[in-house]
Formats: structure tokens, sequence, C-alpha cells
């Protein structure tokens, strides 16, 4: 059993010590156990392969923190394998459709080869990465529908939050854009000249913009002075609504704005704020019913490990 017990005081990566029950002989066998966590074993050899996957290729380390990021490397391994059994046993599964739908988010997300570009750093070919994100999309449902589901927030909680934290509800002036990005000078001339033909902004959008927002028609929501690029502030919070930018170059290439509302600086109301200190209050509720369940497997769990391994 877990003799000396995680103490999770943020996220995964701060560690206790964890004891080892066996004994350890002076010529260990090839493939001596590492880590046992229920029925499943982990040779010093896999937990190598496991860890240097986690790693950048070619990322150099010097002792002390390659060290570190084992031991938190280690706490996560654990973890991680406690809550996909618990997946398994309580049958969450995924299906090849909303892993299609998850891939496709992450190719708009990466446009043009970014994606391709962010695996080949990662050393990932797209089977494995997919695999991931299946096994990521199993456990993100089965926190869901398992803690997720019994944390609720009363009206008393938003109403004291609200009291309690007022000026952080003071708006400074917002605007509400869409943009259309490209790289080229002579495209984005030509896209303009589409929109001051009367084009849709959000279909010509979706059709012609390279930024990740195309398929939101370029719909960047809304944001306060200093939220984006500063040639961004510059064009977008003297434009009248409903009027189209110049051709503005950035360092991501050439844009096309257009502003669709202008929110005057303001204090928000309690119902006006509500939307946002109902998020604020149910990811503090939703981490602490987290960290309390994950107690929970570890506290019902055969967890050991080899810790003279590791240091060696």
């Amino acid at each position: 059993m877990l003799r000396n017990l995680l103490r999770l005081l943020s996220g995964l990566l701060l560690i206790a010590p964890l004891a080892w029950s066996g004994c350890k002989s002076e010529q260990p066998p090839p493939q001596q156990v590492f880590i046992q966590i229920n029925e499943r074993r982990i040779s010093p050899a896999e937990f190598d392969r496991l860890f240097a996957a986690s790693l950048l290729p070619d990322q150099q380390l010097k002792a002390e923190e390659r060290a570190d990021l084992q031991r938190s490397f280690l706490v996560q391994l654990i973890d991680r394998e406690l809550i996909a059994r618990e997946a398994r046993e309580r049958n969450i599964v995924v299906t090849p459709a909303e892993v299609d739908t998850a891939v496709q988010e992450h190719y708009d997300d990466y446009p043009g080869e970014g994606l391709q570009a962010m695996l080949r750093e990662r050393g990932m070919t797209l089977d494995s990465w997919r695999e991931e994100l299946r096994q990521n999309l199993v456990m993100e449902k089965l926190l869901r529908e398992v803690v997720y589901a019994r944390v609720v927030v009363a009206e008393e909680e938003v109403a004291a939050y609200y009291e309690e934290h007022r000026a952080d509800f003071d708006r400074p002036e917002q605007v509400r854009a869409r943009q259309i990005m490209v790289t080229d000078e002579a495209q984005g001339k030509q896209v303009l000249g589409l929109l001051r033909q009367g084009e849709d902004f959000t279909e010509v959008a979706r059709q012609y913009s390279q930024s990740p927002d195309a398929r939101q028609g370029g719909d960047l929501g809304f944001f306060g002075r200093g939220q984006m690029p500063g040639e961004f502030d510059a064009v977008v919070f003297d434009l009248p609504v409903g009027r189209l930018s110049k051709l503005v170059k950035s360092d991501y290439g050439y844009h096309i704005f257009l502003v669709e509302e202008i929110r005057p600086a303001a204090r928000l109301s309690q119902k006006e704020a509500e939307r946002e200190i109902r998020r604020v209050l149910e990811a503090g509720k939703q981490e602490e019913a987290y960290q309390n369940w994950l107690q929970e497997l570890r506290s019902r769990a055969s967890i050991e490990v080899n810790w003279d391994q590791l240091d060696d």
C-alpha cells in the first residue's frame, strides 16, 4: 500500500516520498518491477521510455532538473493510471466521431502545416497523437460525469463573491470585432475589394482568413485595450461600428477589421457578472472535488515504488 501519502498541493506536480515494500537485491533481474499500481507493473525500462517520450526531442537537462522532472512525471503517471483504471471499470468510452471532432478542432488551432510541425516537435506520429487524444477525452468524460457533476454553486455564493470583489467588475471600454488575416498583401487588397463590393464579412473570413478564428467568421469577441497586439488597438478603438478598416500590417500578416459593437466603460451589476462569477466558483469547486476524488482513488489503490531505482 501507499505508505507515505502523496500530498497534492498544486496540480499533479508536487511529490511526497513513496515507500518500497520489497527487498532490493544486489543484482536486480532485468525485468525488476519499478512501479506497481494495483495489478499494473512498470519496469525501469518502460518508465524510462515513457519519461523520454514526455520530453522534447534533444531536450538537454541537468542532473538535478532531470531528477525533479522524473519525480513529477512519476506522480502524474501513477495518477493517470488510477484514472484510466477507474474509467475502464465504469465503462467510460468515447466514439470515433468524438475523436474526429477533437482532431478537427486541433487542426483549426494549428492552421496550415502547424499541426504536423507540432507533432514533429513532440516526436509523435499522427496515430500515436490520436490515441493520446482519445485517452484524454475518456478521462475528461469521466471527470465530467463522475466528479464535476456533483459541483453546485448556490445563489448565496454568487452574491457573496460579488460583494467581496466589486472592484473586479469595473469594465474598461471594450469592442467586439471580426478580422480577416492573410499572409500576402496582394491577397489582402483583393479580399478588401470583395468586402467593399458588399460581400458578407463572416463568409469572406471563413473562405479566405488564415487566422484560427476563421471558422467563427473571424469573431474576436469582446476585448479591451492592451488585450490584443498594439496594431489591433490602434485601429479598432477608433473605428466606427459597421465600418471596414484599411489593410493593417502586423507580425502575423495583413488584417482587415470590422467593429460590430462598442461597450462603454462601466461597473457590471451582479446579474451582469453572474455568469463570470459562476465560472470562477465552479472552477475552484471542480478543482477541489478533483483533488478529493483523486485522493480517494489513491487511498483505495495498492501502490509500490522502488525509489532507490529512481535515485540510481
